[in-house]
């Protein structure tokens, strides 16, 4: 495959709250939902963004300048912006083929992309697609056997980095999913239905590409498995919380590079760095978990501060414009990652959503490194107040 950045960019949809309003419109409501919200009052997923946007930038406008280099260098590798895509579960569902038009945009603009254990597209079809340049998330599964497959297979697909979950020991309680029929297991109400004829361009390009499935998990999956046991696989099939000793045992399994996401408190970071992992991702998943816990730039400045020197220190949730990155990078983060963003921009403009998306997004980031003086990633921090 060729590979070259596209910049692609429809001047509709000059921001990320501009692609969600699009989305909205675009997808049945219990996808949209799916994707937008968080958990019990959707408190965290509220002030995940609202505390980014409390950072502020210090301008150094007299400064001799010549101009700003996104390029960033994570794990040996460059790339050509500081932030890449986050794992997104059930994808398919929120638009069809999205995780494969995402991976292909990933790759084509030189981001990471990391593909989720629950998502709609294989290992293999997204190393395919990426040329093994795409990441994995594992959802740590309860079978040893398992485990260990999945561990081969990320490794035979060449996925250069291992992204290990640890903030799901229990799944979110989130009422809009609930309503929507979206629980475990799953069920197509006539609400449901009535909305999938609402979107006739969703339900066409479902048709095309056939309905959602969990691809990484279905050679693990009885022959035959229908929806009302799907809840009681899931639950069979993953062990959920993670500790120390399970950590352990894929770092020994895993010669690539380990990070853990999910990491919100100081604690697990040392644990992180004890374990001898890689990199680490402060990240509430999205707010859609814990709704009593901080946002992520909270934490993300107090590790960054503490042990940026130790392992490689990175942040999702709440980023939702190049500004956001900015105060992110500033706050310690070395690499950011986004779920939702991508997800609007995919739901959005079908095919050409990703490349639109990261074109925006680095638009606005090279604008607020040129306004405040900025040449490289790496000097953010001195631009924070």
């Amino acid at each position: 495959m060729a590979r070259g950045p596209k910049a692609t960019f429809d001047s509709r949809y000059p921001s990320i709250d501009d692609l969600r309003e699009k989305a909205s419109k675009r997808i049945p409501r219990f996808a949209f939902e799916y994707l937008d919200g968080g958990c019990n009052e959707e408190v965290n997923i509220k002030k995940n963004t609202s505390d980014i946007r409390e950072v502020e930038l210090s301008p150094r406008y007299l400064d001799r300048y010549d101009g700003a280099d996104l390029s960033t260098e994570l794990f040996g590798q460059k790339f050509d912006a500081p932030f890449g895509i986050a794992p997104v579960g059930l994808q398919g569902l929120m638009w069809p083929n999205s995780s494969e038009i995402l991976a292909k945009a990933a790759f084509e603009n030189n981001i990471p992309f990391i593909l989720s254990t629950v998502t709609t597209s294989s290992i293999e079809r997204i190393s395919e697609i990426t040329e093994g340049n795409a990441w994995f998330q594992l959802y740590h599964p309860a079978q040893e056997q398992v485990r260990n497959d999945l561990i081969k297979r990320a490794d035979a697909a060449g996925c250069p980095v291992m992204v290990l979950l640890c903030d799901t020991p229990t799944f979110g309680f989130r009422p809009k999913e609930i309503k929507n029929g979206l629980s475990m297991p799953p069920k197509m109400s006539v609400a449901n239905i009535l909305q999938i004829l609402g979107k006739p361009k969703w339900a066409l390009e479902t048709l095309r590409y056939g309905q959602p499935n969990f691809e990484v998990l279905k050679p693990y999956m009885p022959k035959g498995l229908n929806l009302s046991q799907l809840g009681q696989f899931m639950d069979q099939t993953f062990s959920k919380r993670m500790d120390v000793d399970k950590i352990a045992a894929i770092r020994d399994l895993w010669k690539g590079k380990l990070v853990l996401k999910g990491v919100a408190t100081e604690a697990d970071a040392e644990k992180a760095i004890a374990l001898g992992l890689d990199g680490i991702i402060v990240s509430n998943h999205g707010g859609r978990q814990l709704d009593a816990g901080e946002s992520t730039i909270r934490p993300l400045t107090r590790i960054a501060a503490k042990y940026d020197d130790k392992i490689t220190v990175m942040m999702d949730s709440g980023l939702r414009s190049g500004p956001d990155i900015a105060r992110t990078l500033a706050s310690g983060a070395k690499f950011t990652f986004m779920g939702r963003s991508f997800m609007y921009g995919a739901a959005a403009l079908g095919k050409s959503g990703g490349d639109h998306t990261i074109t925006l997004l680095k638009t606005q980031l090279k604008q607020v490194m040129e306004q405040i003086g900025c040449t490289e990633v790496a000097d953010f921090p001195s631009f924070r107040k």
